[in-house]
């Protein structure tokens, strides 16, 4: 693209995509405005649509399957403002200044689709892999086409709010639609604003006095992500009032990393020290980061502390890790049964373990 606003078209050109009038490859720049692979499409200022290129299975919207040595205009989207367009393998798409989409391939000419959808289209996209992707508002993303080998051939709702992220989840290969920005934002999302905070004596209205140190917090955040935070800063508990709060029941590692965890939702813990934060996130009932510490113990699991871990997981009713921990001591018995950690286990449990073990043939010869 230059200043004057004319785009420059070069190289390969066996279906005629460089628009030239022939099918001979362009060595060297010239005018049109072109995208696409074997095909390609532009929107002129006034919304008006010209394809050319390849068209065998009607992708250029002209009304037939016919190849279009030069670019030809889309009289079926007359009359329509078209705001962008997204050629695919064998299908397009245009989006107009009204939020309207419409589509074509195999379907000779444009259509409109998704017309039941009270929101107005704000993006479209779509990949030589015949997937495509839409964004009716903000925070919805709608996509259909070949999914990892599965059709969905009707727009199916994601969880996503961004069009690259339903490309890079669904599409085969995983691609980018859009241009990669090196550019350095000088805005902080939520997420990173609330982890940038996290301990800051600045903006903190609450200390937790852990081992003799300090973690400073904020106290909206913690009522925001924990119900045990919410019930403790009721007006009615003395905690409410405090501006620095004990803590002896915890280390300072392991309670670090549980406020951590509220501001970030990730857990970063060596694994000798999940043991304790699995422990704090059994008394405050917080499920999620009691799943994510029985996969930090999971990997730190050896011969020598698996009945240790096996324990741990029966006393804190963590059933995935207990499940986890079993197994490796069965498949591990010799070993296992050799440590200091399985002869000093209280009996009812080194009873309950045995009476399991040999329920699934662990004692056979």
């Amino acid at each position: 693209m230059i200043a004057s606003a004319r785009c420059l078209r070069v190289g390969y050109n066996n279906c005629g995509q460089v628009g030239s009038g022939a099918t001979a490859n362009q060595p060297t720049p010239g005018d049109g405005h072109a995208c696409g692979q074997t095909s390609s499409m532009a929107v002129l200022d006034n919304g008006e649509v010209f394809g050319w290129g390849y068209n065998g299975n009607g992708q250029l919207g002209v009304g037939n399957n016919g190849n279009q040595l030069t670019p030809c205009r889309l009289c079926s989207l007359q009359g329509l403002c078209v705001l962008q367009i997204a050629p695919g393998f064998a299908h397009s798409l245009a989006l107009t200044d009204e939020g309207l989409l419409y589509a074509w391939g195999n379907q000779l000419s444009p259509v409109h689709i998704m017309a039941e959808k009270e929101s107005r289209i704000v993006e479209i996209a779509a990949c030589h892999s015949t997937h495509t992707s839409v964004r009716p508002r903000a925070t919805q993303v709608y996509m259909w086409g070949q999914c990892r080998g599965q059709s969905i051939v009707l727009p199916h709702l994601t969880h996503f709010s961004c069009t690259d992220d339903v490309f890079a989840c669904f599409a085969t290969p995983s691609v980018m639609w859009r241009l990669l920005s090196m550019e350095h934002d000088d805005f902080l999302t939520v997420a990173q604003s609330l982890r940038k905070e996290f301990d800051s004596p600045e903006t903190a209205d609450l200390k937790f006095s852990v081992d003799g140190k300090y973690i400073h917090v904020h106290k909206a955040v913690l009522k925001i992500r924990c119900e045990h935070f919410r019930s403790m800063f009721q007006s009615h508990w003395t905690e409410d009032m405090k501006e620095v709060i004990e803590i002896d029941q915890f280390s300072y590692p392991v309670y670090r990393s549980f406020l951590e965890f509220l501001y970030t939702d990730n857990v970063d813990l060596p694994p000798e020290d999940a043991i304790g934060l699995l422990d704090l996130a059994t008394s405050y009932c917080e499920n999620r980061l009691k799943r994510l510490c029985q996969h930090i113990i999971k990997r730190g699991i050896t011969v020598e502390n698996a009945f240790s871990l096996l324990s741990a997981a029966v006393r804190y009713d963590a059933e995935d890790l207990e499940e986890f921990c079993f197994r490796f001591c069965v498949n591990h018995l010799t070993e296992v049964t050799q440590t200091a950690a399985f002869w000093q286990i209280d009996g009812n449990m080194l009873k309950e373990f045995i009476c399991r073990a040999s329920r699934c043939g662990a004692f056979k010869n």
